[in-house]
């Protein structure tokens, strides 16, 4: 199976339900396709992915539960070392490693960056590795000097396989700079148009003056 998203989703017992409730055949044509394909990060991927200031990402415990951790910085934190391998500075969060612990029993991780403003979704499975302060070289790639949190890691992810969502169900949200960006023009205007219309005023008052 070349697409390797969907070799690592598509289960047995998922293929059998995707036959049972008739979806079977559409996936089935989307991994028959020449060649290995959704391994290696494009630069389609690779710039969605320095654009987020934001991601979800899910570990498994030695219990096997899943947890789904929030990450978040500034834009483009999670840096994408090369076409197989992103990574991110861990700043201090509430301290209770739940990822962190999953990590040293079980290295898989699944990933959602999401773009809610454009209604894109990116799905991504790999492999992470924390790395210690002490990798001077990678942690210097990993830096964001003008963003005041501590960073107590680096984790490095190596990607297995990837794919993009539909853009169904995902409600639109925007960020504060976002808002700024799209209000901007029309605050511009807003500000013309009250210029112009102070000096309509003040030309209409010096004609009144002037009159009387």
């Amino acid at each position: 199976m070349p697409h390797h998203f969907a070799e690592i989703a598509f289960t047995p017992t998922v293929k059998k339900l995707q036959e049972q409730l008739g979806s079977r055949p559409s996936y089935a044509r989307m991994e028959d396709v020449p060649g290995a394909i959704n391994h290696r990060l494009s630069g389609a991927e690779a710039g969605f992915i320095a654009a987020r200031d934001s991601f979800y990402m899910a570990t498994v415990s030695e219990t096997g539960w899943p947890y789904i951790q929030h990450r978040g910085g500034p834009a483009g934190f999670v840096r994408v070392l090369d076409e197989e391998t992103i990574a991110f500075a861990d700043f201090r969060g509430n301290r209770q490693y739940v990822s962190v612990g999953n990590l040293t029993t079980d290295d898989r991780v699944s990933l959602f960056f999401m773009d809610y403003a454009k209604k894109r979704r990116l799905k991504l499975f790999g492999r992470a590795k924390i790395v210690g302060l002490d990798a001077e070289e990678l942690m210097s790639r990993l830096e964001m000097p003008d963003y005041r949190a501590r960073v107590e890691r680096g984790v490095v992810i190596r990607v297995e396989g990837f794919d993009w969502n539909c853009p169904q169900h995902i409600t639109e949200r925007f960020t504060a700079d976002e808002m700024h960006a799209m209000t901007m023009p029309l605050i511009a205007r807003i500000a013309e148009l009250e210029a112009e219309l102070g000096e309509s005023r003040a030309l209409r008052s010096a004609v009144r003056t002037g009159g009387s």
